[in-house]
């Protein structure tokens, strides 16, 4: 496995070598970063086009100057000698500082639009798959098409329209008419009948129930005034939190495991304590405090469930464990919830907190959580945007390889011995429906880079792809250089982590050493 490592790595090094070679040449043939100051009447134009020249060494033949940006790049790979040298844009500013500071926020944007898409596109896919040729199937694939055929500019622009300004405008005066609790009632129901079985009696049943939950939910809503001040509260979080340990159970050990059951409900009653105990610490939380709280969590449902037993010990610290992660995860957004007040009414937010330019409001000095709240403000839309476009993908990979898996002959063999159908379905077919698609999260990872640069214009988000294309307008070498860089590398890494990632899937797959 190590020499695979090492030879990938060493012929990942050959690759960005030549390609950013031939990137560089390209850049450098594309335009004249002079062509500004030649077009100026200043006074000092020539001294203004001598400085430049300096600065990006233009009396160097490209094929040259390439190596001097190259030796430059190769300091950035000495651990912690602060030696990192990309060159300088045309107005001077050091590349690896602009680029750290675009990184951050382009990584945050497609690291989160990809765990969504993956988490919720895989579930779909094999929900679907499951209730082949049902209308949930239909829905689903007509929705997912729908959103995969749409340009990402427009599909950003339609975000913008009705998920910034017209929830803006409603946050405003937070009253929901009849029409609109009329129209989502029916779409609720008409959503819950999806999901019911085919028999039409049930799907009747679910669209009445689907139709009437959310019709009393709006109007409870409405009238506490849930919107200006919004929270869970130890209720829904309890109440919450019983429906995940019941969900999880099912899903992971089945709930005629009781052990694993009473581990993840002793977790929730766990958690309320905690929601008790822990908010006033909260007051001063950094993200290394949630993080240690995460991590204090697990352990705890982990020590829960091997002290609870049971014939598989493992199926209960697994349940605990998820069960306390994600109830805290309730604890944190109940947190959010209650600063929201605070922060829609900030000066610098002014009453409309969808934010529909940037990565953070400008000159906003709060808390933890008023500062998190703006940075999921500004991260909403644009991940939509991505999270949409990309949706199709996993669903479809993911419906086609888990109805392969259920159609082969090991499956039918489990079902002949006599497992139930969540053994089958999460032991036996889940983990092996999971192969091709790591593969497409490989490449995906590159294509939402690509996306996010018009993304990020359409946002006005301060990332690597505004970045790059205000680069190419002026026909600036060094940050285009730098974008190439990252995007190369996370290429060329992610493919390396899909391949290793087979061998773990499929027990058939070995890498050559």
């Amino acid at each position: 496995m190590v020499t695979y490592i090492v030879r990938r790595l060493v012929t990942a090094v050959l690759i960005l070598f030549g390609a950013s070679f031939v990137v560089y040449q390209l850049t450098a043939l594309s335009g004249d970063p002079l062509e500004d100051l030649r077009a100026s009447n200043a006074p000092n134009r020539e001294q203004l086009i001598q400085a430049r020249t300096e600065l990006l060494d233009l009396n160097t033949p490209a094929p040259l100057r390439y190596f001097g940006w190259l030796a430059g790049a190769a300091k950035c790979l000495v651990p912690f000698a602060a030696t990192c040298d990309l060159g300088s844009s045309i107005q001077g500013e050091a590349v690896a500082t602009a680029l750290a500071r675009a990184m951050g926020n382009t990584i945050t944007l497609v690291t989160t639009a990809t765990v969504l898409a993956i988490i919720i596109g895989i579930s779909l896919g094999i929900i679907t798959a499951l209730r082949q040729y049902s209308g949930l199937d239909y829905g689903v694939t007509f929705m997912s098409f729908l959103f995969f055929s749409l340009p990402i500019f427009w599909l950003a622009v339609l975000l913008k329209e009705f998920g910034a300004i017209g929830f803006n405008n409603f946050l405003s005066d937070p009253e929901i008419p009849g029409s609109t609790i009329l129209v989502v009632a029916i779409a609720s129901g008409l959503i819950w009948a999806l999901f019911a079985s085919r028999s039409w009696k049930r799907k009747g049943i679910a669209f009445v129930l689907g139709a009437v939950v959310a019709a009393v939910l709006l109007f409870v809503l409405d009238l506490a005034d849930w919107f200006s001040s919004p929270g869970l509260g130890p209720i829904i979080i309890l109440v919450t939190g019983v429906g995940i340990a019941f969900g999880i159970v099912l899903l992971t050990a089945g709930l005629r495991n009781r052990k694993a059951l009473f581990s993840a409900l002793i977790m929730v009653a766990l958690g309320l304590v905690a929601y008790y105990v822990v908010n006033p610490i909260l007051n001063a939380a950094t993200i290394w405090m949630i993080i240690i709280f995460a991590v204090v969590t697990v352990l705890v449902g982990i020590g829960v469930g091997y002290a609870m037993g049971g014939y598989d010990r493992g199926q209960s610290m697994r349940a605990a464990a998820l069960t306390g992660l994600l109830v805290g995860f309730l604890i944190v957004v109940d947190r959010f919830m209650v600063t929201w007040p605070s922060y829609v009414n900030n000066p610098r937010v002014r009453g409309r907190p969808i934010a529909t330019v940037g990565a953070e409001t400008p000159g906003l000095d709060g808390t933890f959580w008023v500062n998190g709240l703006d940075t999921f403000t500004h991260l909403l839309l644009p991940t939509l945007a991505l999270l949409l476009a990309s949706l199709a993908s996993y669903s479809r990979y993911s419906r086609a390889s888990m109805l392969e898996i259920m159609n082969m002959d090991y499956i039918r063999t489990a079902r002949a011995k006599g497992l139930s159908e969540r053994t089958v379905v999460m032991r036996h077919a889940f983990r092996n429906a999971l192969i091709p698609l790591a593969t497409l999260v490989a490449f995906d990872i590159g294509a939402l880079i690509g996306g996010a640069i018009i993304t990020e214009q359409v946002f006005a988000f301060a990332g690597m792809g505004q970045l790059f294309v205000q680069a190419l307008q002026r026909t600036d070498p060094d940050p285009i250089m730098g974008f190439f860089l990252v995007a190369g590398i996370l290429a060329l890494v992610f493919n390396l982590v899909a391949d290793i990632v087979y061998s773990f899937l499929d027990p058939r797959v070995r890498v050559k050493t």
